[in-house]
């Protein structure tokens, strides 16, 4: 069996790390995007910084390959990944597809109900209207969320009916509709994807009332547990879960998969996120060191996920 050379840096041309763009994630966008920066130029990678919001996109005629690092709406959706294929330029992670379903909280979760996969009860709201009916759907406790929106922007626990109201204006800043889904009870966990690796489960403890984006970016009391503290049987049902809701989606290259365990210890899949952050309080680096691997070589496999056969993707 022969088996190819690794590209090296130079093999990888002039590369673009998208950062920044116009969603309203566009400032941990940038801290995302300049750490990746910062390790592809210290491998040699000849790397510069693209933002497609003062930027055209005809620019990236220019580039060989694009790091996205892009976060939520128009980066994160399967929009720029579209944009990219169209001009063919090769990407890193998941495609259009599957970066539209990851982003698409309810389609995420209805193919995973019809493939079986654990995820919560759920209800579609568009207007206030709705609050009785939910109510009786989910009872309390609900979070309530944006069907399109990452790093839990307008995302509100709800403990009462007379609350719902408010929280799903609050969801429906960011779209037409918000998605109010029962609240497990129990323990945080997520999941990183490498390439082909499921790396080290992580659980999460937060000071906060939940994993919100103070939490995920600001606050020191936000602790990362690994080992997470399951036995091995369990954790290898946690990674197999997570391999499997990924790959549902059409998901690829890299990304992470949140989940909570019940009182229970069952596991409830809440979401995938195709670009994940990247910064010193970010989840994924956390795992990949926990696996032995370092910013800079996470960052290289990431931008291997553009490479295939010796070819862009």
């Amino acid at each position: 069996m022969v088996t190819e050379p690794m590209p090296t840096a130079a093999d990888m041309g002039r590369v673009a790390v998208m950062m920044g763009g116009a969603s309203a994630e566009r400032a941990i966008s940038l801290a995302s995007g300049q750490t990746c920066l910062d390790a592809l130029v210290a491998l040699g990678v000849d790397a510069e910084a693209f933002d497609p919001l003062p930027r055209p996109l005809a620019d990236l005629t220019a580039f060989d390959r694009a790091f996205i690092a892009l976060h939520g709406p128009g980066g994160e959706d399967g929009t720029m990944q579209g944009a990219l294929e169209s001009l063919d330029i090769p990407y890193t992670g998941s495609g259009v597809l599957g970066s539209a379903l990851g982003m698409d909280k309810l389609r995420s979760k209805q193919i995973w109900q019809a493939l079986g996969l654990p995820t919560p009860a759920y209800r579609v709201v568009t207007s206030a209207d709705s609050s009785a009916a939910v109510a009786q759907a989910l009872g309390f406790p609900v979070f309530v969320k944006p069907l399109r929106e990452g790093s839990s922007l307008g995302t509100t626990p709800v403990d009462h009916e007379d609350d719902l109201a408010a929280a799903v204006a609050a969801a429906r800043q960011y779209g037409e509709a918000a998605l109010v889904e029962r609240c497990i009870v129990g323990t945080e966990y997520t999941v990183a994807v490498l390439g082909d690796e499921i790396l080290p489960p992580i659980r999460i403890d937060v000071a906060e009332p939940f994993y919100d984006f103070e939490a995920k970016y600001r606050s020191e009391a936000t602790r990362m547990t690994i080992p997470c503290g399951l036995s091995a049987e369990r954790e290898s049902a946690l990674q197999g879960l997570a391999r499997d809701a990924f790959a549902a989606i059409d998901a690829r290259g890299w990304g992470r998969v949140d989940v909570m365990a019940d009182e229970r210890g069952d596991f409830w899949l809440l979401e995938v996120n195709t670009i994940p952050g990247m910064t010193d309080h970010s989840l994924v680096p956390a795992a990949a060191a926990a696996h032995g691997l370092d910013m800079a070589t996470l960052v290289w496999r990431i931008l291997l996920t553009s490479w295939r056969h010796g070819e862009a993707t």
